[in-house]
């Protein structure tokens, strides 16, 4: 068997663990700094929209030798607008224009050939209208809200509303941190993100649903037991699913990598960032939520429960005991060989019997007159 496999089966039978839930605080200190830093970030820096949600017009030329900082100058004096220009992996350019109707599309295609000494023909230009742009963008936010609402239902159905509110907190965790990292890289948000995101919140809430599966199945009759309390449970959990969370979220991440930094990056597809960001952040994120936000916090909301309250104050009782007689048996047994050393010391035999006079009773020894 290899480490890893003998790792998690040791995870698993509770050999060795790591206390994710009673640390938690850290985790939650973590994910608040995190959020406050993608928030700020969409407050300053904003989301860049792409044209698909806010209308204009995308130039796409053959191979030029003119380069991306060059098209975008071409691009801003032809159009007065600034431009998002991308190389793309045929050596062409992609120049998205916000803002721009068709007759002015027109003139603006004829100054960039001109500029770019290409001919007309070869620029390929697509024309988006804002109305439309703005049914798309309310369509992926009615898309994302009933996602939310069906998670939260299914959720609350398969095992309980406090499960259900968790997963929806680490849903809404993951999403924020993405969006965060669009605004603060600004790579630019068209369609192929929103499926992305949507993919990415599949993936996180698969694993959060591995591990309540196992948190149920062993939180059956709890209270008929004094051993462990609702969140040694739940560690245990996240320890017996550790080794497939990983596994799962590292084979996902696997490909998106090469589609964000080798398809994106080296390759220059710049089409392909728009998705790929949003899966390799959002894969992350979605394992690091299901483990250190989803399951802690169902830990603290059912040991808000009475029953629950009751059941870790019997738990800790009994460990309370259990210390003190482990403390007593070994002050016993401190005790007895401490006796022991105390012993006076005997020099010589310590079984000879002491020396009698033969003489009779007082008398010494010798011949009898």
């Amino acid at each position: 068997m290899s480490k890893l496999g003998n790792l998690g089966a040791r995870l698993h039978r509770g050999e060795i663990s790591y206390d994710f839930v009673g640390k938690r605080k850290i985790w939650y200190g973590i994910s608040i700094l995190i959020t406050i830093t993608a928030i700020v970030g969409l407050a300053v820096r904003g989301l860049n929209m792409g044209i698909d949600f806010q209308g204009g017009a995308v130039f796409t030329t053959s191979k030029t030798s003119v380069s991306v900082s060059q098209a975008e100058t071409y691009a801003q004096q032809a159009s007065g607008h600034d431009a998002v220009v991308q190389k793309l992996g045929t050596g062409g350019l992609r120049i998205q224009i916000a803002g721009m109707d068709t007759a002015k599309s027109d003139a603006t295609k004829a100054k960039l050939a001109k500029d770019m000494n290409v001919d007309p023909e070869s620029i390929n230009s697509d024309l988006v209208g804002p109305s439309w742009g703005d049914e798309i963008a309310n369509k992926a936010w009615e898309g994302l809200g009933i996602f939310m609402v069906l998670v939260v239902i299914y959720l609350a159905i398969a095992f309980e509303w406090r499960m259900a509110v968790a997963a929806l907190v680490a849903l809404i965790h993951d999403i924020t941190i993405t969006t965060g990292i669009y605004a603060l890289v600004g790579f630019e948000v068209t369609p192929g993100t929103v499926i992305g995101l949507l993919t990415i919140l599949g993936y996180s809430l698969y694993d959060t649903v591995v591990v309540f599966d196992s948190l149920k199945e062993q939180t059956k009759d709890i209270t008929k037991q004094t051993r462990f309390t609702y969140s040694d449970i739940a560690n245990h959990s996240i320890n017996g699913t550790l080794v497939r969370s990983i596994n799962t979220t590292v084979v996902a991440l696997l490909p998106v990598a090469g589609l964000l930094f080798i398809g994106g990056g080296f390759l220059g597809a710049g089409t392909l960032n728009d998705i790929s960001l949003s899966l390799f952040v959002g894969l992350a994120a979605g394992a690091y939520s299901s483990i250190f936000i989803a399951t802690p916090l169902v830990a603290d909301l059912k040991e808000a429960e009475p029953q629950m309250k009751a059941l870790k104050k019997r738990v800790l009782a009994k460990r309370a005991q259990a210390t003190a007689e482990e403390e007593m048996a070994e002050a016993r047994v401190g005790g007895s060989q401490g006796s022991d050393d105390a012993a006076p010391a005997v020099v010589g035999p310590r079984n000879q019997p002491a020396p009698r006079n033969r003489g009779g009773r007082g008398r010494p020894s010798g011949k009898r007159r």
